[in-house]
């Protein structure tokens, strides 16, 4: 155990393999701090450094997040159909999670991805890192993006959506790499009309910085600040919108040997640092095993140290909004009773029903990325 480091608060998963197929997924589990034996202990008066637990499927998240996951599969060549040119004897199709030769279908049969499905009562901010991912909804909007675009979409009183991962290359893999992130809705927001922001590669800050022996720290944020850079704003129903929600959500690459310190943020925040890729981590001076997520004290600055090679981080962090969590599936409200009439609407309107020809729509074969809102604005990358 690392000393002056307790027990996490329990905290609640939700699944979104489970989430989709209508299925609760509650668990609690709990940051355990602990420490490699030659490391000198560190006290609570030193440290920003709560505790540590191995990164969970999904991966484990504070309020005002409820869910993270990091898709990360290595499609082969397409096939002309934006399906895989691979067979699919074995698969589980329509819940293909397995991870067989390295990608996954997910819950699509001809091309992977999430076919149409609801959501209620929070956010989804999907960040594409690479490859391209399909967006079309119930409200008749669609989107192309992907190589670091990121779409931030409000369900809030109801929306169909479907997250397609077309395979565009015949001739070559087709990687894919995403963050997908559930941040939660307060109760006076969890009606608010559904709405989708693009924040385009161009548009996202990435700050490149350099350690005091020259070696680099690259910051994305997706949201929040590092000093007077700002992320764009946020859509305007989210908890992130409020300016004392003091949410961030940033990645973070230190090259070997590099060392940064992460700035304190505001007293009463959560944060959490994902170390999803690399070795030899230490932060405040503690060894972390790769692959675990870290709890810090968002008021204290914490210093991260790329002892060994490049590491890679994901840092999520905001005011928890500290309200009653009741979930089932794709929607998360304060009240059973909440979720009891959010299936009701649902199985009434489908929540304005479903315009697209089928549950998986692929927008062409063009690698183009763009955005057609509900309105019929078109939106492209600058």
């Amino acid at each position: 155990m690392l000393a002056g480091v307790t027990r996490f608060a329990p905290f609640t998963r939700i699944d979104r393999r489970q989430a989709l197929q209508w299925m609760a997924a509650t668990g609690a589990a709990a940051l355990v701090g602990c420490r490699d034996g030659a490391d000198p202990p560190p006290t609570v008066a030193d440290t920003a450094l709560i505790g540590v637990e191995p990164l969970a499927e999904p991966w484990q998240t504070l309020d005002p997040f409820l869910f993270c996951v990091h898709h990360d599969d290595h499609y082969p060549a397409g096939n002309g159909a934006f399906g895989p040119a691979a067979s699919l004897a074995g698969r589980e199709l329509g819940r293909d999670f397995a991870g067989v030769d390295g990608w996954r279908m997910y819950h699509g049969r001809r091309v992977p991805g999430f076919p149409q499905h609801p959501h209620r009562g929070f956010e989804t901010v999907t960040v594409v890192r690479r490859g391209l991912l399909d967006h079309a909804d119930s409200l008749g909007a669609a989107a192309r993006y992907g190589g670091g675009d990121v779409q931030w979409l409000t369900a809030g009183a109801g929306i169909l959506h479907a997250e397609m991962f077309p395979l565009l290359d015949r001739a070559a893999p087709n990687p894919l790499e995403l963050f997908q992130i559930w941040l939660n809705l307060p109760a006076v927001d969890k009606f608010a009309a559904p709405h989708f922001s693009m924040l385009w590669a161009p548009t996202v800050p990435r700050l490149v910085l350099a350690d005091d022996r020259g070696h680099e720290i690259a910051v994305t944020m997706v949201a929040g600040a590092h000093g007077a850079v700002a992320a764009p704003a946020p859509p305007p129903s989210s908890w992130a919108a409020r300016a004392d929600a003091d949410v961030a959500i940033w990645t973070i690459r230190l090259a070997a040997g590099a060392r940064w310190t992460l700035p304190a943020a505001r007293p009463g925040s959560d944060r959490v640092v994902y170390y999803f890729r690399g070795d030899g981590l230490r932060v405040d001076g503690a060894a972390i095993p790769a692959r675990h997520a870290i709890a810090l004290r968002a008021d204290l600055p914490g210093v991260l140290d790329a002892a060994g090679g490049e590491v890679e981080l994901l840092m999520l962090q905001g005011r928890p909004i500290g309200e009653p969590v009741v979930k089932r599936g794709p929607f998360v409200m304060n009240t059973r009773e909440e979720i009891d009439d959010a299936i009701a609407d649902y199985r009434r309107t489908q929540f304005g029903g479903w315009p697209w020809p089928s549950d998986d729509p692929v927008h062409g074969g063009e690698a183009a990325r763009f955005a057609r809102h509900a309105d019929g604005r078109i939106d492209v990358p600058a």
